[in-house]
């Protein structure tokens, strides 16, 4: 695979149990070289007053993390780095990493995962009890996720494919630039 003379950014994401974290791992073996960014882990850094991401009232922690998480990922791209970065980033959150991006002249990525509601919800209550697993939340993250609009070009319905086809599907949208932003 060629790499740009600059690293990239591709922010994976999707709702919880979408398989980001497996597909993420998978993408950051084939680039070089790369990074590989867990959103989730900036969340976890916060040791006193964190709020549960997915409530109403942790929207200034989130827009504070999101902004932490958008200039870690494009500061390792600007150091010519391929970044993946994996974490529940919405459309409502995209432009932190957008600008970030162009601020450090990065080309940047959005695949958004997609299963179908049934099987992110299986997946996401059979996962380790230390991940999201609640179904209320999974399910309203789903819902939030369902209708991308301007972004819907960047969505990847992976129901039926395994962490292997779905990073081979996103690797061949990188070449292609289908998922630049």
């Amino acid at each position: 695979m060629t790499i740009p003379p600059i690293g990239r950014v591709l922010v994976l994401t999707g709702p919880p149990g979408a398989g980001k974290s497996t597909v993420a791992g998978l993408l950051a073996q084939e680039l070089r070289p790369s990074v590989h960014l867990r959103g989730d882990d900036f969340w976890h850094v916060i040791k006193r007053g964190s709020i549960p991401p997915y409530l109403p009232e942790a929207n200034r922690q989130n827009e504070v993390v999101t902004q932490v998480f958008a200039e870690a990922a494009t500061g390792y791209a600007s150091g010519g780095y391929q970044v993946v970065a994996d974490g529940v980033v919405g459309p409502w959150f995209i432009d932190r990493f957008r600008d970030a991006a162009r601020a450090r002249g990065v080309q940047l990525h959005y695949v958004v995962l997609r299963p179908d509601e049934a099987t992110t919800l299986a997946r996401a209550t059979a996962r380790d009890p230390d991940a999201l697993t609640d179904p209320e939340p999974v399910l309203d993250l789903h819902r939030r996720l369902r209708d991308l609009g301007t972004y819907e070009p960047h969505a990847l319905d992976s129901t039926h494919w395994d962490a292997e086809t779905t990073a081979d599907a996103i690797l061949n949208g990188l070449v292609s630039g289908a998922y630049l932003m």
